[in-house]
């Protein structure tokens, strides 16, 4: 039975690939991999399954080598200088497109321009005088700015790198209902990523939220306390405490595991519908 590989490539780009001629690959390792009319060059990322259903027609044809390392650092350098001679020619031509970043192919048959723009451009002369320079085959890909922040990569909000450029392999839509059952603010400088588009962990961490907050009183419910019947005003799931505001604008913070106990202080606690 034949490995199946998930390489990744530059901008955060993956594919899976045969390893029909059964390599010894480890995670990290660079290697080479048939690319649309050539080779490109990726590290592995992962070991897949070969029933998982991914197409094996691409295959891993060999591990990198020095050279080819170094060839790639040549690439790097050549995808800065044509992106500063791209850049160039599309303010020439007033053409409405932001510029976001270049790729080369590793054998350099084909130069990828990913760009944005909020309209169809016609770019045809564009990519006539890029080829006319590169002596190659050019492509222009237009992109959403979530594309943009996977293929930039960063960090969110969180201090942690972004989950559209590590683990996340598809986009999915995302409402700001998501962030109102999480009980977060609805201020979009607060639920919005580097890509200025809602956050995807809004998505990927509902099901945590959903779970946790069935534990708690609900938002607006009232509770009686040593202190009166307030109403329930806020819940925290990280430090497992309710926040509880009372009519005569005392407000009170109780750990859950009080209220579950259903004790405090000998006093009793419970929910009115």
């Amino acid at each position: 039975m034949k490995e199946i590989f998930q390489i990744g490539f530059r901008g955060w780009r993956k594919g899976y690939f045969l390893n029909s001629r059964s390599l010894q690959l480890q995670i990290g390792d660079w290697v080479l991999v048939c690319a649309e009319k050539g080779e490109d060059m990726g590290r592995v990322i992962k070991k897949a399954s070969v029933g998982d259903g991914f197409s094996h027609s691409q295959e891993i044809l060999r591990k990198a080598t020095s050279e080819d390392m170094k060839r790639m650092e040549e690439n790097r350098e050549r995808e800065r200088e044509a992106r500063g001679i791209c850049q160039s020619k599309i303010e020439e031509r007033d053409l409405p497109m932001k510029l976001v970043d270049v790729e080369y192919q590793f054998d350099g048959n084909k130069l990828i321009f990913y760009f944005i723009s909020e309209e169809r451009i016609d770019f045809r002369g564009l990519v006539r005088e890029l080829a006319s320079v590169y002596k190659t085959r050019i492509e222009m890909k237009q992109i959403g700015v979530r594309d943009q922040a996977k293929r930039m990569g960063g960090y969110g909000i969180c201090g942690r790198p972004l989950c559209c450029a590590t683990f996340l392999e598809d986009f999915e839509p995302i409402t700001t209902q998501l962030a109102k059952g999480q009980h977060l603010t609805l201020i979009p400088s607060k639920i919005s990523g580097v890509c200025g588009r809602l956050m995807c962990c809004l998505l990927f961490e509902r099901k945590l939220y959903e779970d946790e907050l069935k534990r708690y009183p609900r938002i607006g419910s009232k509770l009686r306390t040593e202190k009166g019947t307030g109403v329930v005003e806020k819940v925290d799931i990280f430090s497992e405490k309710v926040t509880i505001a009372h009519a005569d604008g005392v407000v009170e913070e109780l750990a859950l595991p009080e209220l579950q106990k259903g004790t405090r202080k000998g006093r009793s606690f419970f929910r009115r519908r």
